[in-house]
Order: C-alpha cells, then sequence, then structure tokens
C-alpha cells in the first residue's frame, strides 16, 4: 500500500510538472502567435508601401514619356517654324529689310528692365520709374 501511494503522489507530481509545463508553453505559444502577428502586419504593410513605390514610379516613367514626346513635338514645331521664317526672309527682301531693322528706341526702353534684389526693390523702382508717353505725344526727353 505504501508503494501504491508512493507511485500515487509521484504520478501526481509528474501531473502537476507537466500541468505547469503545458501552461509555460501554451503561454509561449501565445507570445509567438502575438509576435507573428506584428510581423505580419509589418510585412503587409511593407508590401502595401512597395505596390504603391512601383505604382508611383509606373505613373512617373509614363508621365516623363509624355513629356518626352511633347517636347520632340515642340521641337520639330519650333524647327519647322524656324525654317518657315527663314525661307520667307530669304524670299521676301522688304520682308528681310524690316526684320534686320533695328526697334525704335521707345520699344527697345519697353523691353529694359534692371536686375532686381528683392520685392522691395521692384516695387520701389516701379514708383519711382517715369510713365509712358501718351500715344501720339513725344517723350520728355
Amino acid at each position: 500500500m505504501r508503494l501504491l501511494t508512493g507511485l500515487l503522489i509521484i504520478a501526481l507530481l509528474a501531473l502537476a510538472a507537466a500541468c505547469g509545463y503545458s501552461r509555460t508553453l501554451s503561454q509561449e505559444v501565445a507570445s509567438a502567435n502575438r509576435i507573428i502577428g506584428t510581423l505580419s502586419a509589418g510585412i503587409d504593410s511593407r508590401n502595401a508601401a512597395i505596390a504603391r513605390l512601383q505604382s508611383e514610379a509606373a505613373e512617373r516613367e509614363q508621365r516623363e514619356l509624355a513629356l518626352r514626346l511633347s517636347l520632340g513635338r515642340a521641337s520639330a514645331a519650333a524647327l519647322t517654324r524656324e525654317n518657315n521664317i527663314q525661307r520667307l526672309l530669304d524670299e521676301n527682301a522688304s520682308l528681310r529689310q524690316w526684320y534686320r531693322t533695328a526697334l525704335p528706341a521707345a520699344v527697345s526702353g519697353l523691353q529694359q528692365r534692371p536686375a532686381f534684389a528683392s520685392a522691395d526693390d521692384y516695387l520701389r523702382w516701379l514708383s519711382d520709374s517715369e510713365q509712358l508717353p501718351v500715344s501720339g505725344k513725344p517723350s520728355k526727353d
């Protein structure tokens, strides 16, 4: 009977140790599952960011291609326009003479502006500058 009681006590102690070990393992599994969930969320977030960046890169490449095509068309149009102007100048002597004539001083003066360091300099120049002459009246030079 003592032997049976001793075996029963040993079995109960083994069962208690197994339950404690089982509880520890279940806590570790729960902790590992939380870590896996956190890492999975991080991976999903990273994958979404990668997909967004790839999409933005593709859109940027499409816009860049459109800009390059537009630049090519604009360059071709400018070259055609320049060739037409040159052809017209070569064909028409009076147009060539007019093209090579210097602009009048009043018109050239409209295109001259001093260099400004700030907006205040520009406003000061605007308030201090001379008024344009009224059409048909000579300037006070």
